[in-house]
């Protein structure tokens, strides 16, 4: 698939089937989120592969709404990065995020972020901690995410390009 038709087709999933993601598949994402980009090749990203369905089920309860999805794939990817190596963990925690999204969809799987970072649960507790206790990540670790992949369970039209907001885009000056 060309790039432009996988961006047009990568949509979020928030309905995955039952069926697992193959251990060749989780591997070429693995591969893929290792050579994202990251400042001053600092690579303080770190990726927890999840497939047990009793942490799923721990992590969709993280914060109070939008992590409901998570107990119904059958594969997340927690992003993480360490915030004492590079002041650019946030955006290379971000592009190595889109990274898997992008190989997710190019393997013909669904998935859809789900924002740790800044949120809280029904409780007022941050996401970031619940996350870091469910998994045992320590503490110097931002928590930005959790990828939820599967394959897809529900139907999602591509980008109509004549619809995109073409707007946004200025010339020369704003």
């Amino acid at each position: 698939m060309d790039f432009l038709e996988l961006l047009r087709n990568r949509r979020s999933y928030r309905k995955f089937k039952e069926q697992p993601v193959e251990a060749e598949k989780i591997e070429a994402i693995k591969k893929a989120a290792l050579m994202s980009p990251a400042g001053k090749r600092c690579n303080e990203w770190e990726f927890i592969v999840v497939e047990d369905k009793a942490t799923l089920q721990a992590l969709s309860t993280s914060k109070e709404s939008g992590a409901e999805l998570v107990s119904g794939a059958p594969l997340a990817i927690v992003v993480a990065a360490d915030t004492t190596i590079c002041d650019t963990c946030v955006e290379d925690a971000s592009i190595a995020s889109i990274i898997i999204q992008l190989e997710a969809a190019d393997l013909g799987l669904g998935s859809c972020w789900v924002q740790c970072k800044g949120r809280k649960d029904k409780d007022g507790n941050s996401c970031e901690d619940n996350v870091r206790r469910i998994l045992g990540i320590p503490e110097k670790y931002m928590v930005l995410n959790i990828i939820a992949i599967g394959y897809k369970d529900q139907d999602r039209k591509p980008y109509e390009y004549d619809k995109l907001a073409y707007d946004k885009f200025h010339n020369e000056k704003f």
